[in-house]
């Protein structure tokens, strides 16, 4: 029984390095992480385990998620994430950023449709053309053409924002797979975000 708990308590397969290890600016990220969010995302604890990689792992990810230019926003970005995530069978990714898309989307539902069925899910045909290309370049990239272009310029998105599609999509790909790889759990505290109200205080 205590095997069995205590596989269930591991976040990742590879060793956890404890906080006061790390190296100061790992250090400094993770704590701030934890006082924004009231917790700490196991993402950050597991990758943690290779400072260098974890460096290089959240500039790119920031580069990609947190900026200013294109027409795509927070909610379009992790309906991107989750979506594509769903196609690669990624356990923490489905549950971590979906909830952030619910959150961004002011929605309790579409992470749930997204993932299992966007052509089903209540999305505007924008956002559909746009995860149609997602799941294209997740599954089979070689097969984009220039129809593929045309048919999201119709939708109003230019060439950058395309980009930022793929981008996304070839990121997450890497997450995807090492989050599988070494068995990384998504935090309980997850689950429930963005489908119920934060309690009141008495």
């Amino acid at each position: 029984m205590n095997t069995a708990m205590n596989a269930a308590a591991a976040i990742s397969r590879f060793p956890v390095p404890e906080l006061k290890d790390l190296p100061e600016d790992i250090r400094s990220t993770i704590l701030a992480v934890q006082e924004k969010a009231g917790f700490v995302p196991n993402v950050f604890l597991t990758l943690a385990h290779r400072p260098a990689e974890f460096r290089a792992f959240f500039a790119y990810h920031d580069a990609l998620m947190i900026k200013e230019t294109g027409s795509l926003s927070k909610a379009d970005r992790e309906m991107i994430v989750t979506a594509t995530s769903a196609k690669n069978h990624c356990l923490y990714c489905v549950v971590a950023h979906g909830a952030l898309l619910r959150i961004y989307a002011k929605n309790p539902l579409v992470a749930d449709q997204v993932a299992t069925n966007h052509l089903k899910a209540d999305i505007t045909p924008r956002q559909k053309a746009m995860l149609d290309f997602a799941i294209k370049v997740c599954l089979d990239s070689a097969s984009v053409t220039e129809e593929d272009y045309a048919a999201l310029h119709a939708h109003g998105f230019d060439d950058e924002d395309i980009w930022d599609i793929a981008g996304i999509t070839a990121f997450f790909g890497l997450s995807n797979r090492m989050a599988n790889v070494i068995g990384m759990r998504p935090n309980p505290e997850f689950y429930l975000m963005g489908r119920v109200g934060k309690p009141k205080s008495a």
